[in-house]
């Protein structure tokens, strides 16, 4: 080959290198920014006075005198709301003969229905009516993103256009008020434009305890404390089962197994368990940990961990056996002719020199573990808890932030008023798995120094 052409294809493969590096960082910044935009709005965003009730009647956080003091001003805007609803109600409705009352109580017992549940929603029920029994429904919006949201619900409703056959029905808004034309209702909804930041007195509030509190009402309120407890519980259980296992089948395989048919066939199965689907590990976990081992009665996070330790090991396996490999021959040469036994030159030679590669194993193991879904859904995982203790995880399941996250993305019943939980949760396992990374890589980087003198 001549010296032109192979200048010309090294700077080419060169190119491709540097742009697949490139492409990879562009694909990463696509894929997190949305995550941090989103994830972040679950910490700082704007608060309405609900949210600082809510803060006060249940997590007992904020100053009571204040609190108190501005939802009396934000009862105070709202109380012309209700006093026009009550005027409609006895007044309105009441006017003209039994005939024309019925009719009018039947013309508008769907539209009033509709706006009062709005109003509860946005504004939270209205005063001296009996308290709701679930919390959600005891306060109004207590982010103001949602109240723009239920504000848009009050004042308008959608309708769909379906006069052409061949497309989908188009949505439409229609005003609500053209429901209550020519009634007391009708000056309702401009007031409600005009005035709804006085009856919700939206504050810009950097609420980090949603990694602390416990969730409130399925996630409707509070944080992920229980769920990023869960996780670390899970992730640190696996590496506590699969990082020995890994490493001391990894030694024997190098060291002490002889090459042959048996370590042959040794090394296909840690190769094909290292591709099975994760959903058969979960399978797999509650068949043998729970109900033939009896590790636990049912779900419990030492089954889940067990589960996920299984799912990693292949990944530590390989990954141990190939740093083992890659220590130079002749640190053990020359261990064992000072005198030194096999297992002393693995233990005080071999594995010091290839600990960095073992960690680089464990460090993307680490990251597979802690977002895992299928293992944990048959064998750790639930969907609402609180935060168990370390005795608690032989016996009891934890919520975890994987399968928290699909659930509330796929199941839960106020899906699209949570999103804010959603992303939050996304961002924190992120955050979690890139914590531990970056404690894994710190370490290993402290031990290769040392390693270099």
């Amino acid at each position: 080959m001549q010296l032109g052409t192979r200048k010309l294809l090294d700077k080419a493969f060169s190119g491709l290198g540097v742009g697949s590096i490139l492409l990879l960082a562009l694909s990463l910044v696509v894929l997190l920014a949305p995550i941090v935009a989103q994830g972040l709005g679950a910490f700082v965003f704007r608060a309405t006075v609900e949210h600082r009730r809510l803060m006060l009647e249940k997590f007992k956080r904020g100053d009571e005198a204040d609190i108190t003091a501005e939802t009396e001003t934000a009862m105070e805007a709202r109380q012309a709301v209700y006093d026009m609803l009550t005027t409609f109600e006895e007044e309105d409705l009441k006017a003209g003969s039994i005939l024309e009352r019925l009719k009018k109580k039947k013309q508008y017992a769907g539209p009033l229905s509709e706006l009062n549940e709005g109003l509860a929603k946005l504004l939270g029920p209205p005063p001296g009516t009996p308290k709701p029994a679930l919390i959600r429904d005891q306060y109004g919006s207590v982010r103001w993103d949602r109240a723009q949201v239920e504000l848009q619900h009050v004042l308008y409703v959608e309708k769909y256009d379906h006069s052409d056959p061949t497309k989908m029905g188009v949505k439409y808004l229609v005003p609500r008020a053209e429901d209550f034309k020519g009634t007391s209702l009708e000056k309702l909804f401009p007031y409600l434009e005009e005035h709804i930041e006085d009856m919700l007195r939206p504050r810009l509030t950097f609420y980090w305890r949603f990694l602390t509190d416990v969730s409130v009402d399925a996630h409707m309120f509070g944080g992920v404390w229980p769920e990023m407890l869960g996780t670390i519980y899970l992730t640190i259980g696996a590496m506590l089962f699969a990082v020995p296992m890994g490493v001391i089948s990894a030694i024997y395989l190098v060291e002490y197994a002889k090459e042959g048919k048996l370590v042959s066939a040794l090394r296909t199965f840690i190769s094909t368990l290292a591709g099975v689907p994760s959903i058969v590990f979960g399978l797999f976990g509650l068949a043998f940990f729970i109900n033939t081992m009896g590790v636990s009665h049912s779900k419990s996070v030492i089954a889940g961990s067990l589960t996920l330790g299984l799912l990693i090991l292949p990944v530590v396996i390989r990954s141990a056996e190939e740093a083992i490999r890659a220590v130079p021959r002749t640190y053990k040469e020359a261990a064992l002719s000072l005198g030194a036994t096999r297992w002393r030159t693995v233990l005080t030679v071999l594995l010091p020199a290839a600990l960095p590669g073992i960690l680089t194993g464990i460090v993307i193991s680490m990251g597979r573990a802690a977002g895992e879904t299928a293992p944990i859904i048959f064998t750790a995982a639930v969907s609402v808890g609180k935060p168990i203790t370390l005795a608690q995880t032989f016996s009891q399941p934890t919520p975890a932030l994987p399968w928290n996250i699909y659930n509330l993305c796929t199941e839960h019943e106020a899906v699209d008023e949570i999103r804010h939980v959603q992303f939050g949760m996304v961002l924190t396992l992120v955050a979690i798995v890139l914590a531990l990374n970056i404690v894994a890589v710190l370490l290993r980087a402290r031990i290769s120094k040392k390693l270099r003198g």
